[in-house]
């Protein structure tokens, strides 16, 4: 029986605005609109784009010990946050593997999480493992609440006429509780695109209005799937399923900086520290290809003429023009300049090792 896919609340505006629709975690979501990826992409480089990831997952957690349980389970310390501030991190395995990255939100009573849409059941579960620990209440909000994206360096201009908070006083990975076009939401300043931008998270009864009001805007260009992975790819940041995933450590992907080591007792932990005092014998790289080709996911990687792994995310950057990727190289091969090849239908395709972010000029705040 085929997979009863779900719709956001704007699934009809995408139908309307001439969005390509796919099936993506469970749900039919915009790929592309009539101008194609790579002009949505330039968009967002350039001006400011909208996109949908009301398909992303939300979990809040209260209670008396509701940060003590994200610190638990996540790799990164959400006790060193004020509230008002986002942190990036993962949830572990007790093996040291990802099961997720993840956004937490430190509010002043509660914390708040937003997960990846195709993991949305498989982190539930796995949060559920360690409730038991903690005096708090674990609630899974993915059902009720839309997430609109204003990527671009012109997010803060287009939004700013819509809302009473000064946006000007909103840092990079902060929020705030506000209103957009009169409705009530939380106001994130972050992002997936290595552009600034906000991310807005929406009651789904108010997501339309919100929704009205920025394409009212001018200058604002509807953005899908396809565009949100090159754009995030040219930045290098991970792609759960692809850079990082159940098997991958935060040791081994370049992601140390989100694990907090000596905090008090993590899931994971115990495995971590044994591997970061082993040493890694892998590592996820950044490459480029010096020929002519279009590295995708999956295809072989050759390391001395021999398979070690594939591609685990790759395309044709559109602000670049290079053809780009990232895979896991063995550690003496991990490094800037190593030649290596991807087997693209049958060729050995030469590739070398750069240093990322592909891309180093986005209007991102720091």
């Amino acid at each position: 029986m085929a997979e009863q896919l779900k719709r956001t609340p704007f699934y009809d505006l995408h139908v309307a605005a001439g969005a390509k629709m796919v099936p993506f975690a469970g749900y039919e979501m915009p790929v592309q609109y009539s101008n194609g990826i790579t002009f949505e992409h330039n968009a967002v480089r350039k001006g400011v784009g909208l996109f949908d990831v009301s398909h992303m997952g939300e979990f809040e957690i209260t209670g008396k010990d509701a940060l003590a349980f994200a610190s638990y389970i996540t790799s990164n310390d959400p006790s060193a946050l004020t509230a008002g501030q986002v942190q990036y991190s993962c949830f572990l395995h007790p093996t040291g593997g990802i099961v997720d990255d993840c956004l937490v939100y430190r509010y002043p009573d509660k914390v708040f999480m937003v997960v990846n849409a195709a993991n949305i059941a498989k982190d539930w579960e796995n949060a559920q493992k360690y409730v038991k620990k903690f005096d708090i209440q674990l609630k899974n909000l993915s059902d009720d609440l839309a997430l609109l994206a204003l990527q671009g360096p012109k997010a803060q201009e287009t939004l700013q006429p819509l809302t009473k908070t000064k946006l000007d006083d909103l840092v990079y990975y902060h929020f705030t509780d506000g209103e957009v076009a009169g409705v009530k939401c939380m106001i994130g300043r972050t992002g997936y695109t290595g552009e600034d931008g906000f991310e807005l998270c929406i009651a789904n009864r108010d997501g339309r209005k919100v929704w009205d009001a920025i394409m009212k805007r001018p200058g604002v260009v509807l953005t899908g799937l396809g565009a949100r992975d090159s754009l995030r790819l040219e930045v290098a940041y991970p792609l759960y399923g692809n850079d990082i995933d159940d098997e991958t450590t935060p040791l081994e992907a370049g992601l140390g900086w989100i694990l907090k080591l000596k905090k008090p007792e993590f899931v994971g932990q115990k495995r971590l520290l044994e591997q970061k005092a082993a040493g890694v014998v892998r590592k996820l790289v950044g490459f480029r290809l010096t020929e002519k080709g279009f590295p995708r996911h999956g295809m072989p990687v050759l390391v001395n003429g021999s398979a070690f792994g594939a591609v685990r995310s790759g395309t044709v950057s559109p602000s670049t023009g290079e053809a780009i990727g990232t895979c896991y190289l063995p550690l003496q091969q991990a490094v800037v300049g190593t030649k290596f090849a991807i087997d693209i239908r049958g060729k050995a395709v030469p590739a070398e090792v750069v240093q990322t972010p592909f891309w180093k000029h986005g209007s991102v705040r720091k």
